[in-house]
């Protein structure tokens, strides 16, 4: 994906995290059908995406196809994704198909860290299976069979207990792989779970060994500060010197001596 898609991107979904978490698996389904209708019509996918089209008429046409097929939360993110740039037909079919995945994925989130670890490991298992066998690779990719017969044999490889965001995403990933192998698409789905695991964890990094009653309240403020309950990845390296360096997802706190004095250093040959 270009950096100017991948900017649209990132902008949207810090703008429907909202949207996407409260709409979850259902949500997830409804883009990933929505994504269907794109992909199979070339003229639709002209129009989302010609930049000489401005963007409340490109949102405008989301709302007439889809209003009356999907639910308002559905319309909200094509209409969101339809009134950015991107830079290829195709890579709006990919930002479709990524925020689909979230709200998947985010709904998974609702166990917290275990969900997405649960998630993350079921996604991983298919994989492992389908690989594993030379045949299952065929069934699932032979293409005289009906897509929902493929879909259904991936749902029957998946064990009862498969969460309903696990047997979306791998459904979605057999029965549209877009192009590329089932499998590939299934880890792009585990590695997006993978990712908002990060969310959970502090990497906690020190120039010295911290005890259980510092790591228990360093827990707790870092917990409170980010509104979700942390779990602490704590590395030492003497070569901070001293002082603390925390990163959870993309924001890093660092108060290193070592990062003090690169920063002074800088300034200094500036």
């Amino acid at each position: 994906m270009s950096q100017a898609s991948r900017d649209s991107l990132a902008q949207l979904h810090t703008e429907l995290k909202a949207t996407l978490s409260a709409g979850g698996v259902e949500l997830g389904a409804e883009l990933f059908a929505a994504l269907k209708v794109i992909d199979d019509n070339g003229a639709l996918r002209r129009s989302l995406t010609d930049p000489t089209v401005e963007a409340n008429r490109r949102q405008e046409l989301i709302r007439k196809i889809f209003a009356t097929k999907i639910s308002a939360a559905a319309v909200t993110v094509l209409q969101s994704l339809a009134g950015a740039r991107w830079t290829t037909e195709r890579e709006f079919g990919d930002a479709v198909e990524e925020m689909a995945a979230t709200a998947a994925v985010y709904s998974a989130e609702q166990d917290g860290l275990d969900g997405l670890k649960t998630l993350t490991q079921q996604l991983l298992e298919f994989n492992r299976s389908v690989e594993s066998s030379h045949e299952l690779q065929r069934a699932l990719t032979e293409q005289q069979a009906p897509v929902s017969s493929r879909g259904d044999l991936a749902a029957n490889l998946m064990s009862g207990a498969a969460m309903p965001a696990a047997k979306l995403l791998v459904r979605q990933a057999v029965e549209q792989p877009r192009g590329g192998k089932p499998v590939d698409l299934v880890r792009r789905f585990a590695d997006l779970s993978a990712q908002q695991q990060r969310q959970w964890i502090a990497d906690v990094t020190v120039a010295r060994p911290l005890q259980q009653a510092q790591r228990d309240r360093l827990r707790k403020s870092l917990s409170a500060t980010f509104g979700r309950e942390l779990t602490l990845n704590v590395e030492t390296d003497p070569q901070l010197v001293g002082g603390i360096r925390i990163q959870v997802g993309d924001e890093v706190i660092d108060s290193s001596v070592a990062s003090r004095l690169n920063d002074l250093n800088t300034k200094l040959a500036g």
